[in-house]
């Protein structure tokens, strides 16, 4: 049965527990030193080990193709739909390149450019997660980025048949940390990448954490979850949208802000009936129970208030009348036609999003997280002249006596 909580119960949901990614770490270690060694033969050894891995590491195309062609007309439009939304909004997204030239003699401006390579780790555990290929592989591709290397320990026909449809030909059947050793150090045959972006499971976290600095990485994913802020609605759909999260993993975590005790006690029930019925109930039941709460807040501010201090990777919130209250989440789904599990498929934004506490840093991914944004400046002759007394005084300050004559020698 779900927790009905006032605010002072549920001040210990804002604890964040890192104790299972420290032990993580500590597991994965070994790992990553062990393919930084050994390359190739190090990667293979844990992909037996972890993954009952036989075969060849790299997926050929035409084993893509043939994936392509088992899949149903009704998924491939599926597809085909949310893959032109997420482009849109990838497209929307990413930065221009740009020049302004002031009045003072500044010509001022940034270089828009893509890496050269990043890696997508794709979960395949217990669901495997084509949409996360689309949104991680689309982004990249708007960016313009050439090499884009995909990571999936057990690659189904969607995700295979999806990789056929987005011409996406550096596929590896490889996962856990592994994989985001491979990718981050290269081996003889899987070169590195400049970027790793994709979810996992703590394992891969940890990894994707040991490696940041040797690679880039998006952010440290944890255990998913959702905050809503309802003080009337319909019972059902809040319920169903709890269950949806709570249905990812038993450290899923689902709580539901709200200012009415009746609303509470109807959610309450309505969990219930639903978990009745549903296929996943086992795994559902386990993350309400455990991670699941309904508390009662005084206002819809409070509730804004106590949301942005949990920084949620998902936040439902009544209508737009609330936004300019909201400064952390991971991603807002406004109003009651705008499910959380719209933006996990097909209506544009991302659905990498930020986890534990880390939108109070960033929001999710996006084309910008592939791209390089690089300065550019001109100055004039007279525009130097004008800048050279605060130039000099800044740099003789920091005893940076060449700084100084590096302009003054210009004016002379």
């Amino acid at each position: 049965m779900i927790r009905i909580l006032d605010r002072r119960q549920a001040a210990s949901l804002i604890t964040r527990k890192t104790q299972r990614l420290a032990e993580a770490e500590h597991a994965v270690a070994p790992i990553l030193a062990g393919i930084r060694a050994r390359g190739d033969a190090a990667v293979c050894d844990y992909a037996r080990k972890f993954d009952n891995f036989t075969g060849e590491l790299r997926v050929d195309p035409s084993d893509c193709a043939q994936a392509l062609a088992r899949l149903s007309k009704s998924f491939t439009a599926a597809v085909e739909l949310a893959a032109k939304n997420i482009r849109e909004f990838a497209g929307f997204q990413l930065p221009r390149s740009a020049m302004v030239e002031f009045p003072d003699g500044r010509k001022l401006g940034q270089l828009i450019r893509p890496l050269d390579s990043i890696g997508a780790y794709i979960p395949a555990g217990r669901y495997p997660l084509p949409s996360t290929l689309l949104m991680t592989v689309i982004p990249a591709q708007v960016a313009g980025v050439e090499r884009i290397a995909v990571a999936c320990p057990r690659p189904s026909d969607e995700i295979l048949g999806i990789c056929a449809m987005l011409a996406v030909r550096e596929i590896y059947r490889l996962g856990g940390a592994q994989a985001i050793a491979a990718l981050a150090y290269g081996t003889e045959s899987i070169p590195r990448v400049e970027r790793i972006v994709g979810p996992g499971n703590i394992y891969v976290a940890a990894a994707k954490k040991l490696v940041a600095g040797e690679t880039g990485i998006d952010f440290i994913a944890g255990p998913t979850e959702i905050v809503i802020i309802a003080a009337q609605g319909n019972p059902a759909h809040l319920a169903a949208d709890m269950l949806a999260q709570a249905e990812h993993d038993s450290d899923a975590s689902a709580i539901l802000l709200t200012t009415s005790h009746a609303l509470a006690s109807q959610v309450a029930v309505e969990i219930e009936r639903q978990l009745a019925i549903l296929p996943t109930a086992s795994v559902a039941r386990e993350s309400i129970n455990t991670n699941g709460a309904i508390v009662i807040v005084d206002s819809l501010d409070q509730a804004a208030e106590f949301s942005n201090s949990l920084a949620p990777e998902h936040l439902n919130i009544p209508d737009a009348s609330l936004l300019d209250k909201i400064t952390s989440a991971g991603g807002v789904f406004i109003g009651p036609w705008s499910p959380e599990a719209a933006g996990d498929y097909a209506s544009g934004p991302n659905h990498v999003l930020p986890t534990s506490g880390a939108a109070r840093l960033r929001g999710g991914l996006s084309s910008a997280d592939f791209v390089k944004i690089i300065a550019t400046q001109e100055i004039s002759r007279e525009g130097l002249k004008k800048l050279a007394p605060a130039i000099t005084a800044l740099a003789r300050a920091e005893g940076l006596e060449a700084h100084a004559r590096s302009v003054e020698v210009r004016n002379a």
